[in-house]
C-alpha cells in the first residue's frame, strides 16, 4: 500500500513538471494554476490505472494449474467513471492442483478449493472447500475440517459455467 501511495506522489510530481514546462513553454501565458491541475490529475491517472489494472496483475501472479471461474464487476459513486466502465473488485479461482476426484455410486465428484481475491484497500483472499458432482452439474460447500456438505447450499450450474468446465471439462 505504501509503495502505491508513493508511486502516486511521484506521478502527481511528474505531471506538474509537465505543466510546468507547458508554462515555460509559453513564456508564462500559462495560468500559474495549471501545475497544481497538472499535478492532480496526474495523481488521479495513475489510481485509475492502479485500479483497472489490479484484476490482470492479480491474474498474472497465478500458478499455470489456477483457472479463473469468475470475475465481479462494481461501479462505486465517488468513482463516477465506473458506471461506464466498470471495473473488476473480484473473482474467484479453482486450482488444479488442489482437486481430488472420486467415484461414488458411478458417479464421477470432484472435491476442490475455491479461492476468492477481493480487492479492498489491503486484498483479502478467502478459501471454501466445494464439492462437485460432475454427473449432474450440482455443487455444494463443505464446511469444517471434517468437511461435512452443507445441502441447503446446494445449487445447478450450467453446462456452460466457467466452474464446471475447469473442473469436469478440462480434467
Amino acid at each position: 500500500m505504501i509503495w502505491h501511495l508513493i508511486a502516486a506522489i511521484f506521478a502527481g510530481l511528474g505531471a506538474a513538471g509537465i505543466g510546468m514546462l507547458l508554462r515555460m513553454a509559453s513564456g508564462k501565458r500559462l495560468p500559474t494554476w495549471i501545475i497544481p491541475v497538472f499535478g492532480g490529475l496526474g495523481m488521479l491517472g495513475y489510481q485509475i490505472h492502479y485500479e483497472y489494472s489490479w484484476f490482470s496483475h492479480k491474474q498474472a501472479q497465478l500458478p499455470a494449474t489456477a483457472s479463473v471461474v469468475a470475475v465481479e464487476h462494481g461501479s462505486m459513486f465517488w468513482r463516477p467513471w465506473t458506471y461506464a466502465f466498470p471495473m473488476a473488485n473480484a473473482f474467484s479461482v479453482v486450482d488444479r492442483d488442489s482437486m481430488a476426484e472420486r467415484d461414488a455410486n458411478g458417479e464421477r465428484l470432484v472435491e476442490y478449493i475455491r479461492y476468492r481475491f477481493e480487492k479492498q484497500h489491503v486484498d483479502l483472499v478467502t478459501h471454501q472447500a466445494w464439492l462437485i458432482n460432475c454427473d449432474t452439474r450440482e455443487t455444494l460447500p463443505l464446511i469444517g475440517e471434517e468437511r461435512r456438505p452443507r445441502f441447503e447450499a446446494m445449487r445447478t450450474l450450467d453446462e456452460d459455467d466457467a466452474l464446471y468446465r475447469a473442473l469436469c471439462q478440462e480434467t
